[in-house]
């Protein structure tokens, strides 16, 4: 039964999905907004979210993107360009159909995605190789009508950021591609702590309108995978439909190779699942809101003493780089506001009271991981605390590569397949055939997630169908979000 308690969560291993749906309410992170499967993205979950794309935004300007933005509404005739492309995303539109109290001569898709608009202006834009590469980037909302909404993981809007580039030949548009998938395992890695594996798709799991698409999977603690973040490479597809081309130095009209890349807010709800526990949310320290929380204890005169030292404190730790807050809130007790921070994941709990100011010393406290709680004296906390929550991000990452590796198996026969994915990830050897693939789907709710670009080469037979293996190394499959 789900907990209606202030603070307690239903344990993961009595129901994962309860555990997620009241977490994510209570640590004050989202709430349900009142159009359906819409959300509220609260101040709390929001900051997560600036701390993400800061981190991003900077990588993807450092490789020569420019930001731009590009309009909510999209004619209906420009995704019926590209055939493929509609029809992938038919089932999630949102139309306008009526606006200023009129029907309109034609309907207005809200942008499930951009390729169709920034397709459309790639062509004004470009005439020439001297106008190559192209490098744009948006960072946006998106729509796509949701049947089974789950805040950040599938909701009718959310936020993102997508890339979008055009170039001269297919090499030079592969080299982006992978340089995007780059961008993001470094992200998810060294900023969300997530043991993402890097990968292709196979194609009947590929973007629609794409020529291949590449991904990072990441594992969840229930063993589940969830797509962390997609490069897509288009070929000559979208040039074709928007006529994009560019005059080459030989003097010949050729078609651009474009590509597109995103990663959204999805990320959050990896970073819920993939570090939480039954205690609330473990949020790495590079993406936390506050990396410390001071909780000054005591009363009457004491307390005023204990709060201006806390407040002293906070501006040492603010003046080392360290986000800091300090719980002020007199009308709850110290127990309480440990709780609470756990529920909410902050990475290092500082607990001050009279005797600590007397002795010089705070006691800390790690949200999980090696140190627990220690006694440290004041006048260190500021050259301290930094190794400490460094240390703490890197062992979020390496015990989310532990999970990951102990929950992946590598199978040869279907009844290793069918209890390898039950808990978690199975490496199999795979067909390529979309009919297997669905098959396998019907039977264990798993898909092929990727084909891992540093996985080992291999052949043998289809662990299924027991047909020639497709791709020359194992396929990562799994249960997914």
């Amino acid at each position: 039964m789900p907990r209606n308690d202030d603070h307690g969560v239903t344990p993961q291993g009595e129901d994962f999905s309860a555990w997620y749906n009241e977490l994510v309410t209570k640590a004050q992170l989202v709430d349900r907004g009142p159009a359906r499967g819409t959300m509220v993205i609260r101040p709390y979950g929001y900051r997560v979210w600036e701390l993400l794309q800061s981190e991003l935004d900077t990588r993807i300007k450092d490789t020569g993107h420019d930001n731009a933005y590009f309009p909510l509404l999209i004619p209906e005739s420009y995704l019926r360009r590209e055939a493929e492309h509609v029809e992938g995303f038919a089932p999630e539109l949102a139309v306008v159909t009526h606006a200023g109290g009129k029907e309109l001569e034609e309907p207005l898709v809200i942008r499930p995605t951009s390729e169709t608009v920034i397709g459309e202006m790639m062509s004004r834009w470009i005439s020439s190789h001297r106008d190559l590469p192209l490098l744009l980037n948006q960072w946006a909302n998106i729509v796509r009508w949701e049947l089974r909404p789950r805040m950040f993981l599938r909701t009718t809007e959310f936020l993102w950021q997508e890339g979008h580039t055009a170039h001269a030949d297919e090499a030079e548009a592969l080299a982006e591609t992978m340089l995007a998938l780059d961008l993001y395992t470094q992200v998810a890695r060294d900023v969300a702590a997530l043991a993402v594996v890097p990968g292709e798709k196979t194609p009947g799991e590929r973007f629609a309108g794409a020529a291949q698409t590449f991904t990072i999977e990441a594992m969840m603690r229930d063993g589940r995978a969830l797509q962390a973040g997609t490069t897509h490479y288009m070929a000559t597809n979208f040039a074709r439909a928007f006529g994009i081309q560019y005059t080459s130095e030989a003097g010949q009209l050729e078609y651009c190779h474009t590509t597109s890349w995103g990663m959204s807010t999805r990320m959050i709800g990896a970073i819920i699942m993939a570090h939480g526990d039954d205690k609330g949310l473990v949020l790495p320290p590079n993406l936390a809101p506050y990396q410390v929380v001071v909780v000054p204890i005591g009363r009457g005169e004491q307390f005023d003493s204990v709060l201006a030292a806390s407040r002293a404190l906070a501006a040492d730790l603010k003046q080392a780089g360290i986000r800091v807050h300090v719980d002020e809130r007199t009308q709850l007790s110290p127990g309480f506001k440990f709780n609470d921070w756990e529920l909410r994941g902050a990475p290092i709990r500082i607990e001050l009271g009279p005797r600590d100011l007397d002795a010089g010393t705070a006691v800390v406290a790690q949200r999980l991981g090696m140190a627990g709680k220690s006694t440290l004296a004041i006048a260190d906390l500021a050259a301290t605390l930094p190794g400490m929550l460094a240390d703490y991000q890197d062992y979020l990452l390496r015990r989310a590569a532990t999970f990951r590796d102990e929950h992946t198996a590598v199978v040869d026969d279907w009844a290793e397949f069918v209890s390898a994915v039950s808990t978690g990830w199975a490496l199999a050897l795979h067909c390529g055939a979309a009919a297997c693939e669905d098959d396998i789907k019907a039977e264990t709710a798993a898909t092929p997630r990727c084909i891992p670009l540093d996985g080992p080469p291999e052949t043998g037979r289809c662990i299924r169908c027991d047909a020639d293996s497709a791709y020359g190394k194992r396929v990562i499959f799994g249960r997914a979000y």
